[in-house]
């Protein structure tokens, strides 16, 4: 017997991994648009003028749920191989770019800094990028796992851009709700 584990318990150590890392970045994930009041309903972002490409508002909490799902098993992928040579590189990059996302969401729509936010959306964009060639280097579908996700950054880039465009007084139309009163 030369194998140090079985396929088998290969499997189970992907599995415990996928099983913690999974419900942990979809619930950072709903928590960051929750505490922000993300997303239509949000009065501020209501009465903003939206891109001809925004699409319906039931579209982002599905879109979002599906592609956290998959960042979070590309990162359990990418855990489990121990031993992983740029394994510690490619972790330290995706919660780089993870928290910059979780940032996203309170930036732009609590604080109404469309601008930041532009410039932290393609900030997380190129970090997302080089995280998916770092996790490519270590396992192909775990890489493969983040194509939908540059998509959708790419995406989003676009409609912040045109959100900021079409309003280009967005930040003062409201007070933001991240403001501290003494």
């Amino acid at each position: 017997m030369n194998e140090i584990a079985s396929k088998g318990q290969l499997r189970l150590s992907y599995l415990r991994w996928a099983l913690f890392i999974v419900p942990t970045v979809v619930f950072l994930g709903f928590l960051s648009g929750r505490v922000a009041n993300s997303g239509f309903g949000n009065p501020w972002f209501d009465v903003l003028i939206k891109p001809a490409l925004m699409p319906p508002g039931w579209v982002f909490p599905v879109a979002w749920t599906i592609l956290y799902i998959l960042m979070a098993l590309a990162l359990a992928m990418v855990l489990d191989a121990r031993g992983a040579k740029g394994r510690a590189v490619a972790v330290l990059l995706f919660l780089i770019q993870f928290v910059g996302n979780l940032a996203w969401s309170p930036l732009f729509f609590a604080a109404h800094k469309v601008t930041s936010a532009l410039y932290l959306i393609v900030a997380i964009l190129l970090v997302a990028t080089v995280t998916t060639l770092m996790f490519g280097r270590i396992r192909s579908m775990a890489a493969w796992l983040m194509v939908p996700y540059l998509c959708w950054l790419g995406f989003a880039s676009g409609l912040n851009y045109e959100i900021g465009r079409l309003n280009p007084d967005a930040e003062t139309l409201a007070a933001p709700a991240l403001r501290t009163q003494i």
